[in-house]
């Protein structure tokens, strides 16, 4: 009797290789760039894009953590309120004589703390949906925020603070080279490792997952505790570009790092997406906006193309089962 042979791959498919999601994401990165060459001749030069980075990349690094969130099958729609929280914080210590080095880790501190408190509460709670808690813990650090600066700005960051949202290094955006950094960080923590086999398989069956071994409830707290962390890292570029802080900075950007991951594959439901997809998708929306904001595109109009993109995300892949079925 011949042995039989498992395989834990699939063989290789062209047709399947193509119709993967983040090709056509490249497509229509592609179809993108050749509206924005056509409605201004200054899109297309590469000082402009290289510089472009700058306006969109601070939110880019809550969009990494996010993909394990939603993967899992949960969401965090409070990562806007921990960027004004802990940038209000950075800028109130520093205001009040605490050096500029020491404010910027208590900021990744506070940061760190907010998200480990969402990802408690998450596994606490488990009758309550994420949602409405990172709903109330979003109202409730926005609130602190401003309690502790009302209406007002605080700033006069030492002049080498501007380094990380405004500078070069060997003509490259530091803030570009960053993202990259934490990109490859969390892309291997994501496929590589043991971990990311682990939230590929609770955002598939979380009670499955459970039952064989995982800890579940510690690994949602370590990727809301990622999240709140990377939230940090976001208000230190974003205080940097603007050189001033205030209680409603960061306001709608939960909205656009959960519209960067849908678009990007990584499926609502949980268990499905790559992050290869979501990094495709920063840039899709980052330089669709820059482009149509050179040719005075209202922003009003911007949330309807990214809205239609997020319906075509959304669809194309219940179109597919559709027709497998």
């Amino acid at each position: 009797m011949e042995p039989r042979l498992l395989q834990n791959k699939r063989d290789f498919s062209v047709k399947g290789f193509l119709l993967q999601w983040e090709w056509m994401l490249v497509v229509l990165f592609l179809a993108m760039t050749v509206m924005n060459i056509n409605l201004s001749e200054y899109y297309w030069n590469f000082d402009n894009l290289r510089d472009a980075t700058m306006s969109f990349l601070d939110k880019a690094f809550i969009v990494l953590p996010m993909v394990f969130i939603i993967i899992v099958g949960d969401i965090d729609i409070s990562v806007g309120s921990i960027v004004a929280l802990s940038s209000v914080i950075m800028a109130d210590l520093y205001n009040h004589g605490v050096p500029m080095p020491i404010a910027m880790l208590i900021c990744l501190a506070v940061g760190t703390l907010c998200g480990y408190i969402n990802g408690l509460l998450v596994v606490k709670f488990k009758e309550l949906s994420a949602v409405i808690v990172t709903l109330s813990t979003m109202i409730i650090y926005r609130g602190i925020a401003y309690i502790l600066l009302k209406d007002q700005a605080a700033g006069k960051f030492p002049d080498w603070f501007n380094f990380l949202g405004w500078e070069y290094v060997g003509g490259i955006p530091f803030i570009l080279i960053a993202f990259v950094v934490f990109a490859i960080l969390f892309w291997y923590l994501l496929h590589k490792t043991t971990f990311g086999r682990k939230v590929y398989a609770m955002g598939s069956n979380l009670t499955a997952s459970r039952f064989s071994g995982i800890q579940t409830d510690r690994i949602k707290i370590i990727v809301f505790t990622l999240t709140g962390l990377m939230s940090a890292v976001c208000a230190l570029f974003l205080t940097s570009r603007m050189g001033s802080t205030r209680p409603n900075i960061a306001n709608g950007y939960e909205l656009d790092v959960i519209a960067m991951v849908v678009l990007g594959g990584i499926s609502t439901s949980g268990g499905k997406g790559r992050m290869i997809g979501a990094i495709l998708a920063i840039f899709l929306i980052g330089y669709l906006r820059y482009g149509l904001g050179l040719v005075n595109v209202s922003a009003q109009t911007l949330l309807i193309i990214i809205g239609l993109l997020l319906i075509v995300a959304v669809s194309i892949p219940k179109l597919k089962l559709g027709k497998k079925r």
